[in-house]
């Protein structure tokens, strides 16, 4: 990388705040679109089966797209690159919603993906990078505010579905918006440049083996996440035979453990160090996923599916840190950890159905519960001192055009 200043004490507050503002954005994305999928349903015309099917597409076109995201930084340095990406994402919401049919929704589903997957490599990327020159743990502050931003755009979704308002113009209007801010966040992030002579990183490449071994710590986060979203509610109407109410409090009771978890996320990681946490972390989701499992009443079960929110919310955080520290290519690191994260999130609502129908859910959730001992096995592998050492900081173009 290089440019003409060095950031500022001031500049680094700024990028901070910046790239925070970028993570609520991109969940602000998902939030709305999540809140729109049974309308999107209707308006396609499709079943459960089909639509579950669809519902695939995001997940391959952003594992086709991720590695793609260090070659755009590249070329464009890392303000301009996320600025594109995502504001592509953000534009993206919109196409689902005027697809006349299953082909053009698949495909519709494919690109919001893609573009989801390039502008969440590029800000992981670029908020590691920030927290190098801070010298001090932000990462799961910045996901926390990523789980803000989602609860927030579920919130917007959910008000316009009560209103009766056609997706269309819901998600037209919030595209349009989201746009405008994530530009304008954008603006205050770092700006790296590449340095003369530096070669542009390959098009498709397999991860580098560090970030095999830091992304399979974070498949097992992950698909505790994914699950206990998913199937949580399920689990609470099924097997404790609790009302739709009680039921869907239990997943607003995980949702809220993860993001309050992040928040506070930062300051433990900087006194304790991330292996420490993670391997804390992984004792917390393995307590709560035995109590899930244990439980016959729904204060416990619920209680229990707060502690698996706690114990996963660090952990894909520190994973995508540890990635951007593991190697010369900290894009390709990260796209790798990335690619194995949304495998995971595909993966686990599908696996706990079918283990599920096979047996119980369970039997689900003690598999669940058996691959959070993952986390404590493999905390080792997302060391770093216990606060990031301050390295020199790598050129940075800070001066503004005009006044």
């Amino acid at each position: 990388m290089s440019g003409n200043t060095g950031p500022t004490d001031a500049g680094l507050r700024r990028a901070r705040i910046a790239i925070s503002a970028v993570f609520a954005v991109h969940g602000a994305v998902t939030g709305n679109f999540a809140t729109r999928i049974p309308w999107l349903q209707e308006h396609v015309g499709i079943g459960s089966g089909l639509l579950g099917l669809a519902l695939v597409c995001p997940a391959i076109g952003a594992s086709l797209a991720m590695p793609l995201a260090g070659r755009v930084g590249h070329r464009l340095g890392t303000r301009a690159a996320l600025r594109v990406l995502l504001a592509l994402w953000c534009a993206s919401l919109v196409l689902p919603a005027l697809a006349p049919g299953m082909i053009a929704f698949c495909a519709a589903l494919a690109v919001y993906g893609a573009t989801s997957g390039m502008a969440d490599v590029a800000m992981n990327a670029l908020g590691v990078r920030t927290e190098e020159r801070l010298g001090r743990s932000i990462m799961s502050g910045l996901h926390g505010m990523w789980s803000a931003g989602g609860l927030a755009g579920s919130a917007a979704g959910t008000l316009a579905a009560h209103a009766g308002t056609d997706a269309r113009v819901h998600l037209g209007i919030a595209a349009g918006a989201l746009v405008l801010l994530g530009t304008v966040a954008c603006q205050g992030v770092l700006d790296l440049r590449t340095a003369a002579g530096e070669r542009p990183p390959p098009r498709f490449a397999l991860p580098p083996r560090p970030a095999l071994a830091i992304g399979a710590v974070g498949f097992c986060a992950v698909f505790a996440e994914g699950a206990s979203l998913d199937w949580s509610a399920v689990y609470l109407r099924d097997v404790i035979g609790s009302a739709p109410g009680v039921a869907a409090a239990c997943t607003t009771a995980f949702a809220c453990a993860m993001a309050l978890a992040r928040f506070a996320g930062d300051a433990v990681v900087r006194r304790y160090g991330p292996v420490l946490t993670v391997r804390a972390s992984g004792v917390v989701a393995v307590l709560g996923g035995a109590l899930v499992v244990a439980s016959g009443g729904p204060a416990s079960v619920i209680a229990g599916f707060g502690l698996l929110g706690v114990g996963v919310a660090v952990v894909v955080p520190l994973a995508f840190a540890a990635a951007g520290r593991s190697g010369p290519r900290p894009d390709q690191a990260i796209a790798g950890v990335a690619t194995i994260v949304y495998s995971s999130a595909l993966v686990a609502p599908a696996a706990i159905g079918q283990i599920a129908g096979a047996t119980s859910l369970v039997v689900s959730f003690a598999l669940v519960t058996a691959l959070a001992t993952g986390l404590v096995a493999g905390a080792g592998l997302l060391g770093s001192p216990a606060e990031p050492r301050r390295s020199v900081p790598l050129p940075e173009r800070t001066r503004r055009r005009g006044p």
